[in-house]
């Protein structure tokens, strides 16, 4: 008997915790087999400054390729607003996506440039995450805008001292469409 209900409690042990395993599998709501090197965010056809952000991901080194990392971005719409949604009981940001490096560690992401929260002084900016392979995600410093009227000369310095500023993107008109790149260098 006593070995029926071990067997009977490793059984229900495993269903139960069945759920839990898939779901560390997911990287902010993606299963991770799904998540390419190219991703598009939601809206991106109806904004007006469109931007495609591309870029290497590089190991620690500065110079070897990362591959598989996933870099995940969330960002404020045009009004410097968040927009949440609601899936159950989850709250979540709209404008967000996933990529995962290729080979050679790039990744390119068609996204738009977010706007300034003036009510609180906030910059343009887009929140980054990271997911290297076997590890836990990590934010990196968020990407700024080189021509973000509230990024002062002051915020610069402070940001040349304090941070790396090749956080902050400049970019260029391309036929009609803003491109910026941005390298990565792993922790």
């Amino acid at each position: 008997m006593k070995s029926f209900a071990s067997i009977l409690f490793i059984f229900c042990f495993c269903i139960v915790m069945q759920p839990i395993v898939a779901q560390s599998q997911l990287i902010k709501d993606r299963l991770e087999s799904s998540i390419n090197s190219v991703d598009t965010i939601p809206d991106y056809r109806s904004k007006t400054n469109k931007l495609k952000l591309s870029g290497t991901i590089y190991k620690s080194d500065g110079v070897t390729p990362a591959k598989n990392v996933v870099l995940y971005i969330e960002q404020p719409n045009e009004n410097g607003d968040f927009d949440l949604r609601r899936s159950g009981d989850e709250r979540y940001v709209f404008h967000r996506s996933w990529v995962k490096t290729d080979n050679d560690g790039k990744y390119t992401i068609y996204t738009f440039v977010p706007g300034n929260d003036r009510r609180y002084n906030q910059l343009q900016q887009i929140f980054p995450v990271i997911k290297e392979p076997s590890k836990e995600e990590y934010q990196i410093e968020t990407f700024l805008f080189n021509d973000d009227p509230l990024l002062t000369q002051r915020c610069r310095k402070r940001i040349s001292k304090k941070s790396n500023p090749a956080r902050i993107l400049n970019p260029k008109e391309v036929n009609g469409l803003l491109v910026a790149q941005h390298d990565i260098v792993l922790n």
